[in-house]
């Protein structure tokens, strides 16, 4: 049977953890303070499943943890953190089949299925990190759908500017403003300013500031 590897630095969150797999499996369990002691403890069970807090444990980067994932290719990987970058769970989701993500004020069925997934060598991702990660390319097919002239008029709609002071500002014609209009609508998907602004603000084009309608 594979052992628990608890690789967290907050007695708290150790004690939570650890009733946590007492109450889906009676399998053994270690507690781990540094990387040190997690690679003594994978060399001798090597199908351990880890459970690591990321962003309090001693790793130098996300390429160090995906190495040491790829050295043990058996073991299973559940990282538990409070917070995880966009770049890091991308990283680690693309890169990696064995380490999963859960996150700390998630509920306690989420973390435990989780963990029980673990013990049956799936990757449980949360519908958080799912929700970052579909938002994140979001943004990136948005980026590269309109063009430069076409975010920067999109940013002037959002501050509240008219059709007639766009085209004041850019020394061109209202009519080409209002071309630019109907390519923005029509390749955003949408029939409103507000709706375009909207769009817009989630593809992190304008920032709150500048969020006007």
């Amino acid at each position: 049977m594979a052992n628990f590897i608890i690789a967290d630095n907050q007695e708290l969150t150790q004690a939570g953890l650890a009733s946590l797999t007492e109450s889906v499996s009676e399998n053994a369990k270690v507690i781990v303070r540094e990387k040190r002691e997690l690679i003594a403890e994978l060399e001798k069970n090597p199908e351990s499943i880890v459970l690591l807090d990321y962003t309090l444990f001693d790793f130098a980067d996300v390429d160090s943890l995906i190495i040491m994932s790829e050295r043990f290719p058996e073991s299973q990987w559940l990282i538990v953190s409070d917070d995880l970058t966009e770049d890091f769970m991308k990283r680690v989701i693309c890169s990696s089949k064995n380490i999963g993500v859960v996150f700390k004020d998630g509920t306690l069925s989420n973390i435990k299925e989780a963990i029980t997934d673990a013990m049956h060598k799936r990757r449980y991702i949360c519908h958080r990190a799912t929700e970052i990660l579909l938002v994140s390319q979001m943004k990136e097919e948005q980026k590269t759908n309109l063009t430069s002239t076409e975010i920067e008029i999109l940013k002037n709609i959002a501050q509240g500017k008219t059709t007639k002071e766009i085209a004041a500002e850019r020394f061109c014609s209202i009519h080409t403003i209002n071309t630019h209009r109907k390519n923005i609508f029509r390749k955003l998907n949408v029939n409103t300013a507000h709706e375009a602004v909207k769009y817009a603000f989630r593809a992190g084009w304008i920032d709150t500031s500048e969020f006007y309608i």
